[in-house]
């Protein structure tokens, strides 16, 4: 995928930085991040090094191998990082991929989240020439669903014992958004 800069009314979504090491930290081994999200993997807590290979090797190389994009999201105003909002999972053949994101504590229930969604959708439908995108949240995971549907996602169903937590698994909601919902 090409690298790009994403802006919105609030955000800069831009490419990961050896800087954001620190704040990706706080965010990804937030308790609340923690509980919905298995990064870097079920049962293992998220540690610096994590953090660090996400910034310097893993973000980018999800972009170089074709795989998604990664952006850190940071405030327009005073460059704060907020979260990180990707895609992953591209089938290019198809044309589909699959959206997922994270927000640093201090930046949840702002409604940025939807807004940085609602960006990355339309460069991936729109600019990108994809077909579909899906969403997918913890059943239980009620703010990640009301992004999605606040960005315009579709509900589609329950994918059942879909992902594995630290503690257990969870169904998994699964919203999308198609081209023609944008176009049409």
């Amino acid at each position: 995928m090409p690298s790009v800069i994403l802006e919105t009314e609030r955000l800069v979504l831009r490419a990961f930085t050896e800087n954001d090491v620190d704040d990706v930290l706080r965010a990804a081994s937030d308790p609340l991040t923690q509980r919905w999200l298995p990064i870097p993997a079920p049962g293992r807590p998220y540690t610096r090094s994590d953090a660090v290979t996400w910034c310097v090797d893993t973000a980018p190389a999800t972009r170089a191998t074709g795989d998604g994009q990664h952006w850190a999201a940071v405030c327009r105003r005073t460059g704060r990082y907020v979260g990180s909002f990707g895609v992953v999972r591209t089938n290019w053949a198809a044309r589909t991929t699959e959206i997922g994101y994270l927000m640093a504590p201090d930046a949840r229930g702002r409604g940025l989240a939807p807004e940085a969604v609602v960006a990355v959708t339309h460069w991936v439908l729109l600019d990108q020439g994809f077909e579909r995108i899906a969403l997918k949240a913890a059943t239980d995971n009620t703010a990640s669903r009301r992004v999605a549907e606040k960005a315009g996602y579709v509900y589609e169903g329950i994918e059942r014992n879909a992902m594995p937590l630290h503690r257990g698994r969870t169904d998994l909601a699964v919203y999308s958004v198609i081209r023609p919902d944008l176009v049409g």
